[in-house]
């Protein structure tokens, strides 16, 4: 049976900016810049920043607010309906649904597999839930059991175990830390040399 192709895709770093650096710039509270670029345990990652939205009395719609200005990358937009008209293409992030809804309308809903976050009355984020445990390395396992040849790329520390799981892998527009930690992936800075290595590739 001849195997199909399937991509998966982080989301913040590749189609938008990082929403986190987006509400320290925004609210001049710079603890709140770190990301998976830079903590490369996620859920120490995200207890630092419910500490810190609590100490600042941030609360969901502050965020919200900060992400309903973020436009996406140049070019992402094009990237995107070009590979959903050559392949299965989702966008597997460990964004929240509360966050997400903004920047998907913006991108032409591709599919989007994310967490979500726990709030109070008041709209304090006071935790959040993970759709599954390593969920980006189990949704290219998922796709791979449908026959499917997975390609997947992202910019960080958390898209690491999707990106050994797919059957191609690229870091796309990483910071030098990662590039130096994972030198086996080939690294790519642009949507035109994406496209050019994928219709080269893969023939999509």
């Amino acid at each position: 049976m001849k195997r199909l192709h399937a991509v998966c895709s982080d989301l913040e770093g590749v189609w938008v900016p990082e929403v986190w650096i987006n509400v320290a710039l925004k609210t001049g509270f710079e603890e709140l810049r770190l990301t998976t670029r830079d903590i490369k345990d996620y859920n120490e990652l995200m207890q630092y920043r419910i500490k810190i939205l609590k100490e600042k009395k941030l609360k969901l719609q502050d965020i919200q607010k900060v992400i309903s200005t973020i436009k996406p990358l140049e070019g992402a937009q094009e990237m995107i309906e070009w590979l959903k008209q050559h392949t299965r293409f989702v966008v597997v992030s460990d964004t929240f649904v509360e966050f997400a809804g903004p920047l998907m309308s913006q991108l032409n809903w591709p599919l989007l597999f994310c967490h979500s976050l726990e709030t109070n009355a008041e709209g304090t984020i006071t935790g959040y839930n993970l759709r599954q445990k390593d969920s980006k390395k189990k949704a290219v396992e998922a796709l791979k059991s449908l026959n499917y040849e997975v390609i997947a790329f992202g910019d960080s520390y958390n898209d690491v175990s999707m990106l050994q799981e797919a059957d191609k892998a690229i870091l796309f527009r990483p910071p030098q830390n990662v590039i130096d930690d994972f030198p086996e992936f080939p690294v790519m800075h642009d949507y035109s040399e994406l496209k050019e290595y994928l219709t080269t590739h893969f023939r999509l």
